[in-house]
């Protein structure tokens, strides 16, 4: 497996008309059938890292695609793409289709780890799963087509604190956020959820710039747990945006998807995201409804009235959520597995 490939390994690719451009030196034959059905051939030394690459920027933005891996060329790295599940066989033949491929955390996820066993213990909401090691350092990285930059995910420590105070007294964020304060105040509260094993903060960075704050928590143990029945990989998150000049449609598809995909790619039994933001906060409400979540109900929290809100594994990876794909016409999946499996090759 590509699980432990280095930053370096981890190359940019590039569409052409007739190509798609690897790094410097790697170029790829590419032909493409009209409807999204795409056909790509390999270099005898292309290795898996340039393949992740490929097959990442033909579908990292836009409409449905399918990507048909075409000569002999391939057949050095099918047998560890198919264990992958990244190259999916359809009769004779080897597609790679985004919702499988983009569920395969080797391009993305900085570190993974094994699955952690299904453990049990008492929480304030009934039992839940004992919790595996928090991460700490990067965790997730993904080049944004329509920003031409990378975001970054990393765990937030205590280096933070400045930044993180900064924001938190920001008048915009501390309308919603409801924490400004002292910076000592902050310290405590920072070091507080760094120690939580069932919150994991994170800083996100475009190209290097820090610009937000998320908290990723486990829905059953926490108090979104007592309002919701939460299955026991079930997550919820909490999001400060700090930088104003990193705000906007275009910064908000960039980091919503990506934060979503690491807690999917992160933990494959979790099978549903959550969140609870103020019922009153409707641009929020107006975005979340973009990135996929559904309206579930409001409800009362002792400080607030909240909108819990839902988005689901299985319709993140069909829709496509991170491609920022047209949802507006209201026709069925041309290029899904059971379409192709059902039909074959085009004729």
């Amino acid at each position: 497996m590509a699980f432990d490939m280095l930053l370096a390994d981890r190359p940019v690719a590039r569409r052409t008309e007739r190509n798609v451009q690897v790094g410097e030196s790697v170029a790829l034959p590419l032909t493409d059938a009209g409807g999204g059905r795409l056909g790509l051939r390999a270099t005898l030394d292309l290795t898996v890292a340039q393949a992740l690459a490929a097959f990442e920027t033909l579908s990292a933005e836009g409409g449905e695609v399918a990507i048909r891996l075409e000569g002999a060329e391939w057949q050095n790295l099918l047998p560890q793409l198919s264990v992958m599940g990244v190259a999916m066989a359809v009769s004779a033949e080897h597609w790679v289709l985004p919702v499988a491929f983009w569920q395969v955390p080797d391009r993305w996820i900085m570190h993974p780890t094994p699955p952690w066993p299904t453990l049990w213990q008492s929480g304030p909401n009934g039992r839940h799963p004992v919790r595996p090691p928090k991460p700490v350092g990067a965790l997730y990285r993904r080049h944004i087509p329509w920003l031409d930059q990378h975001i970054e995910l990393r765990a937030a420590d205590m280096g933070d604190l400045e930044t993180f105070h900064r924001w938190q007294n920001n008048p915009r964020v501390a309308e919603f956020f409801e924490e400004a304060g002292t910076l000592e105040e902050h310290r405590t509260t920072l070091q507080s959820v760094i120690n939580d094993p069932h919150v994991l903060p994170v800083i996100g960075s475009l190209d290097g710039r820090d610009f937000g704050y998320f908290e990723l928590y486990w829905a059953r143990e926490n108090r979104i747990g007592g309002v919701y029945d939460a299955d026991q990989w079930d997550r919820g998150w909490h999001v400060l945006i700090g930088e104003d000049a990193l705000r906007g449609a275009d910064c908000v598809t960039a980091w919503m998807p990506s934060l979503m995909h690491y807690m999917f790619l992160a933990e494959p039994r979790t099978q549903a995201l959550m969140g609870e933001p103020k019922a009153s906060h409707l641009k929020q409400l107006k975005n979340l409804g973009r990135g996929g979540f559904a309206h579930v109900r409001d409800f009362d929290f002792s400080h607030k009235r909240a909108t819990l809100v839902r988005l689901e594994r299985q319709h993140f990876f069909e829709s496509r959520i991170w491609a920022r794909p047209d949802t507006g016409q209201g026709q069925p999946l041309a290029l899904s597995l059971t379409k192709l499996l059902g039909t074959g090759t085009e004729k």
